[in-house]
């Protein structure tokens, strides 16, 4: 089994829909659609499931290659990051999967052409049948392309691009308050004491859920106490709306809320989310226990929270246990 490396717990997938990221272009998708092989859920497998191109595969599937050369595909992600490393999935690929693969990106405005500069961020290197394939990428060049190539052609399952969003808070304006929880503001999940059901990313997400599976979801807890989850927020603010929303949770949902917040440097570099919770170890109160309903939106305005200072890192407890769609934190930003 493959282990799991630490850039792929820690940051958040650039190459998520959920990130606004959409495949634009490639050489051939004959045997299955580009868009497939960025999807959020696990890859599938349906033994007897085939359609006019012939066998239907969970993922980015080219024809077989009669001519020099190779495939590629180009994707445009929803806002640019600083890559820290890959994961080009397989599953369910066995006798078609790419041997090798590589992935380039680059900075550009439009859509690169035949002249833009790319960038290589994981150089070329040799694939697995049917499995994760984890790669890290010491390049610290902020991209909004990439360019995945594969060796000759073949099916990747799923493509994975973990690293930080680069926000130009400097050109942020002052007028207004910021949703600093938000993925693609630089907000993630540092830790929690369970996240038995759904997608624990969708919690920081736009929008609201599309299914009670698109958020987070405790187990049913059968002992003392609640349960919790930390956020580092993309840059340290002055929280000033709280949202709850409980979308889809009807049976399951908490009954009560709080959050906490603290000064743990979440926007600085760290040395690991294990530091970074450690750090947080003093929580203030910006918003007490608080009555939760079923399948709501829940807003706590300025009136409603403490005013605690400047935070970076915020905590939702909920009691006792249960499910949250969404989350969002709105504050000014601090910019001492």
């Amino acid at each position: 089994m493959t282990e799991t490396p630490e850039f792929a717990t820690r940051f958040v997938n650039l190459a998520s829909p959920k990130m606004g990221t959409e495949a634009v272009a490639c050489s051939d998708d004959f045997f299955a659609p580009m868009a497939r092989m960025l999807q959020d859920h696990d890859p599938v497998w349906i033994p007897e499931k085939y359609d006019d191109r012939g066998k239907w595969m969970d993922g980015w599937e080219s024809r077989r290659k009669r001519t020099p050369g190779h495939d590629w595909c180009l994707i445009r992600l929803g806002v640019q990051g600083i890559v820290r490393g890959v994961d080009i999935d397989t599953a369910h690929f066995t006798g078609n999967y790419p041997p090798e693969a590589m992935l380039e990106g680059c900075r550009s405005e439009t859509e690169p052409g035949s002249g833009a500069e790319w960038t290589t961020l994981v150089p070329r290197c040799a694939l697995g049948s049917s499995c994760n394939n984890f790669a890290a990428s010491a390049n610290e060049m902020p991209v909004n392309w990439l360019r995945l190539n594969i060796y000759p052609d073949g099916g990747v399952a799923r493509l994975r691009v973990y690293g930080e969003p680069v926000v130009d808070w400097d050109a942020v304006a002052d007028d207004g308050a910021i949703e600093l929880s938000s993925l693609k503001n630089g907000g993630r999940i540092v830790g929690y004491n369970d996240a038995h059901y759904g997608d624990v990313t969708a919690l920081l997400s736009e929008g609201r859920g599309k299914t009670m599976g698109d958020g987070w979801e405790t187990r049913r807890r059968r002992e003392p106490g609640h349960d919790w989850i930390v956020i580092a927020l993309g840059h340290r603010g002055i929280v000033e709306r709280i949202e709850v929303d409980t979308a889809h949770f009807k049976g399951n949902y908490p009954d009560r809320c709080s959050v906490q917040g603290a000064v743990a440097g979440a926007s600085g570099d760290g040395d690991g989310d294990e530091a970074l919770l450690a750090a947080a170890g003093g929580w203030t109160f910006l918003l007490e226990q608080n009555k939760l309903e079923a399948d709501s939106i829940h807003v706590f305005e300025a009136a409603d929270l403490a005013s605690a200072g400047p935070v970076d890192t915020v905590r939702l407890n909920i009691y006792p246990d249960g499910g949250v769609s969404r989350f969002r934190v709105f504050g000014r930003l601090d910019r001492r």
